[in-house]
């Protein structure tokens, strides 16, 4: 009796651990910690760090969940699907239960969210609802952004552009051209995820009338993006730091860059060899790249 409820127990966290797709999290995590490194020490509060990253966090969770539960809907998913397994079109989970999920992990980046919008104001409180809204907008409604080739986009704005510019201004209540260089430069290196993960399924959403920019460019000048985006981040690198009046600048231009640069070349070229779900691991590196980027230069920021 026990063993069958242990073993139940286990199968309930290996579907919501499919659900939520952990691979994909770094993605979230990337510009909130450039963000909030980019503040000045005096400004930096551990509070909206830390409710940063779980508001960006529970909004991650919440598009990967109603991207599962909306394409299973819209017949987008099949069984010819070569990416991971989806809980909602197999049947690992109800769409109750997804849809549960959903409502749960916003309810979750509300709470958090909201401590961020009593320190940085209404400007953030915009920024909140939009973010909602288009995590269930990618997918899902009348218009999926998914859909009309607009899902990289949505990536730059809301993964660089809100969640990076964001998280430095709720410390500060202030914007600096760095800052905004740095979260396009991320922003479009973030971009390249989401190419991978529509250059695999090009097969199966042409015929589901799913038309991703992958599927309008085709595979081999998508997969031309994918490296122009990837390689896009070191020139916004330049810009934001080039003119920084810091004796360490250097140090910040050249350490950050010689930890992506190569990993960036190498996921370029693998990709170019990469085909169906030869690419599924290819998407997880890329999403590591970026974090482990914006790691090398908030580290770079903090202590050179």
């Amino acid at each position: 009796m026990m063993q069958n409820t242990a073993k139940k127990r286990l199968s309930s966290l290996v579907v919501f651990q499919m659900a939520i797709r952990p691979k994909t999290l770094p993605a979230a995590l990337s510009p909130v910690l450039l963000g909030s490194a980019m503040v000045p020490p005096e400004q930096f509060q551990w509070l909206l760090l830390v409710c940063a990253l779980g508001c960006a966090l529970c909004l991650q969770i919440t598009v990967n969940l109603a991207n599962d539960y909306f394409d299973a809907a819209s017949g987008v998913d099949s069984s010819e699907r070569l990416g991971p397994q989806r809980v909602t079109q197999s049947g690992l989970a109800s769409a109750l239960q997804v849809r549960r999920g959903i409502i749960l992990f916003i309810a979750i980046a509300i709470f958090f969210g909201s401590v961020l919008v009593w320190h940085g104001g209404y400007m953030l409180l915009t920024a909140g609802f939009c973010s909602i809204l288009a995590a269930l907008a990618y997918s899902g409604g009348p218009y999926p952004l998914a859909s009309h080739a607009l899902g990289e986009i949505a990536v730059l704005i809301f993964f660089g552009w809100v969640a990076l510019i964001g998280s430095y201004y709720v410390h500060t209540n202030s914007l600096t051209w760095p800052v905004f260089y740095l979260a396009t430069g991320v922003g479009t290196a973030l971009a390249a995820v989401m190419l991978v993960n529509n250059i695999r399924d090009i097969d199966t959403d042409r015929p589901a009338g799913k038309h991703t920019l992958a599927v309008i460019l085709g595979p081999k000048n998508a997969r031309r993006l994918y490296s122009a985006l990837l390689l896009s981040l070191i020139v916004w690198h330049l810009l934001a730091f080039w003119a920084t009046p810091s004796p360490s600048k250097y140090g910040i231009i050249v350490l950050p860059l010689a930890v992506y640069l190569p990993f960036a070349i190498a996921l370029s070229i693998n990709i170019q060899q990469s085909f169906g779900k030869q690419l599924n691991p290819l998407l997880a590196k890329t999403a590591l790249l970026c974090l482990l980027y914006s790691v090398a230069t908030s580290l770079s920021v903090l202590y050179l």
